[in-house]
């Protein structure tokens, strides 16, 4: 395992933190495939997504774990943006730096995330021709979470009230009144509408997997860009890599799996589907990550 740094060339003068994990047995003259693994929104490398990335590893692949732009230990103002869009292209400044290490086969790399992580990459992939291959756990695609609800329920028109939140919200920031925030997960228990929810707040908020540099929210203003983003847009036409997604058999957030199943191009996609695992327990819950890393494991290194 190693931490490096590196500038992104997304234009923001951003330099972004990110930790690789190697394979047994790794030589720096060896040419081996990678894998980017992004992390949930409200998340850091040094949470779910280190852990998949370090799992991973095991197989074979080369595998970075990074924190997004404003957030982490990346750098970028102001703290805990939540744009999409700097969000997907994140996934490519990471690429950009994977190709230039000569241990890396420019022409194996593969993409994974989870949560909107998944949602980013999947977004990613549409864009950049580099990955290869695609891979989601607890896929959300942030946009349609934040327009209709964790459980589907809302109209798109409904969602207007977020719009003008966000836009109120710059206007706010602009005033030097202080950045204004929303919560990514529930800040507090109380917070909680659901059982699965109320898992979220106990991964980013207690011992089970609280992290300094990961304070579960976003700025208000990152409104403005997630309520009308599509992390699938034009997945029918472009999103025609190898494609595995993982999801829980009573996760909340599975109607965004199955979306993406739906409108993806890949002649090559496959669903697994974790049985009795929810959102959150494919976070880290020992059984359901090893089954997950299992399916993934197999699905890179035959495509890769």
């Amino acid at each position: 395992m190693k931490k490096v740094n590196f500038k992104s060339a997304n234009g923001q003068n951003i330099t972004i933190a990110a930790v690789m994990n190697f394979p047994v047995g790794f030589e720096e003259t060896g040419s081996y495939p990678a894998l980017v693994v992004a992390h949930p929104g409200g998340g850091v490398k040094e949470q779910t997504a280190g852990l998949y990335a370090r799992k991973l590893a095991e197989h074979g692949l080369v595998t970075i774990a990074f924190d997004a732009s404003y957030q982490g230990e990346s750098s970028g103002e102001p703290r805990q943006l939540e744009n999409p869009y700097i969000r997907t292209e994140d996934i490519s400044a990471v690429i950009d730096c994977l190709t230039t290490l000569p241990f890396v086969d420019a022409n194996r790399i593969g993409a994974m995330g989870i949560c909107a992580g998944g949602g980013y990459t999947a977004n990613a992939a549409i864009n950049d021709r580099r990955i290869k291959a695609v891979g989601t756990v607890s896929a959300v695609n942030i946009g349609s979470m934040f327009r209709n609800g964790w459980e589907n329920n809302i109209n798109d028109a409904d969602a207007m009230p977020a719009l003008d939140a966000g836009s109120n919200a710059r206007t706010s920031d602009a005033s030097g009144a202080g950045i204004a925030t929303i919560p990514l997960a529930p800040l507090n228990k109380e917070d909680a509408p659901n059982a699965e929810l109320l898992e979220a707040w106990e991964y980013y908020h207690t011992d089970r997997c609280q992290y300094p540099t990961a304070p579960g929210y976003a700025t208000a203003r990152s409104l403005n860009q997630i309520i009308t983003y599509d992390a699938y847009n034009k997945a029918e036409a472009f999103l025609t890599q190898p494609l595995q997604i993982v999801a829980g058999s009573v996760a909340g957030s599975k109607w965004m799996s199955d979306e993406l199943y739906s409108r993806a191009a890949s002649a090559n996609k496959n669903f697994h589907i974790v049985d009795g695992a929810n959102h959150m327990s494919l976070y880290d819950v020992p059984n359901y990550v090893d089954e997950a890393v299992g399916v993934l494991a197999e699905f890179f290194t035959s495509n890769l």
